[in-house]
């Protein structure tokens, strides 16, 4: 199925209680460049992600912005630093005993307000569920993603098939009227030397291999079997289940080439102006394309 390079997805869950959003977002490129934006904290998950998006895209610039609200996640761990501790409450009885008291008992609540004697850490995280979370979420927005980008892409099949069919129109119109100019540029020829030999008797054999030496000049037939053989390709690349957008690029560029080269020859006003519409559908096209994948 062909699809735009431009699209749009956002999913939201919430996984060992994180609550993660991820959007993704991509323009027109003629390659594949992927632009992670997340938590630091959460930097070491950046290659995973982009292994992902490449599996569902292969070309187009693509963001992928990630937020993570891990405050119902965070688990402390309080500790208490037992050699410290009784350093302070052996301190204490010291200052106890030169205040003239030897009976002071150190309380719990005194100690912990000291420095150091408590401290609170986080629990370690396992980087590999997290990471795994992640790119759970992150499925789930490519899946919205490529269904926009799918919807896009079947609106571009039709332009471009559309634009395919005025394509050939324009060949077969081309095929009609190439005949006509050679009959009529050998009517003019021969009319021509009849008013310059006047009485003087013409060499029918003459009219004949000029006309032949111009119908070869002009000849398209080359140009217009080479159109269709182009057209009929990109209508099958437009049923491909691959992305296709690179190859139609380029037969559109050999479509544009044939167009020219039935311009340059043909002098006949009929065929230029033919020539002039063909060339416009081929620019469109050409436009359409470049939002293929």
């Amino acid at each position: 199925m062909i699809k735009s390079m431009t699209g749009y997805g956002r999913a939201r869950m919430e996984l060992h209680k994180r609550d993660i959003t991820v959007e993704v977002r991509s323009v027109n490129n003629r390659y594949l460049d992927c632009t992670v934006k997340m938590p630091r904290m959460y930097a070491f998950a950046e290659e995973a992600v982009k292994g992902r998006v490449q599996k569902a895209v292969s070309r187009g610039k693509v963001d992928v912005f990630i937020t993570v609200d891990a405050s119902a996640a965070d688990v402390a761990r309080v500790s208490v630093n037992q050699e410290l501790a009784a350093q302070y409450a052996a301190a204490l009885q010291t200052l106890s005993c030169l205040c003239g008291s030897e009976t002071y008992q150190v309380s719990p609540e005194t100690l912990a307000r000291f420095p150091d004697v408590l401290t609170v850490t986080k629990a370690d995280e396992d980087l590999e569920t997290v990471s795994e979370d992640l790119c759970t979420v992150l499925d789930e927005a490519l899946k919205a993603y490529n269904t926009m980008r799918a919807v896009e892409g079947e609106k571009l099949v039709e332009d471009i098939a559309s634009r395919l069919d005025t394509i050939d129109d324009c060949t077969a119109r081309v095929e009609s009227r190439s005949p006509e100019t050679v009959a009529e540029y050998r009517a003019k020829l021969t009319a021509r030397m009849q008013e310059v030999l006047q009485s003087t008797t013409i060499d029918p054999q003459r009219i004949l291999t000029e006309a032949a030496i111009y119908a070869d000049k002009v000849a398209v037939d080359e140009e217009t079997v080479r159109l269709r053989s182009h057209t009929s390709q990109l209508r099958t690349m437009l049923r491909a289940d691959e992305p296709m957008g690179r190859k139609m690029d380029f037969l559109i560029q050999e479509v544009n080439r044939e167009s020219n080269t039935i311009g340059s020859k043909c002098n006949d006003v009929s065929i230029a102006q033919i020539v002039v519409q063909l060339k416009a559908e081929v620019e469109k096209m050409r436009e359409q394309v470049q939002n293929i994948e």
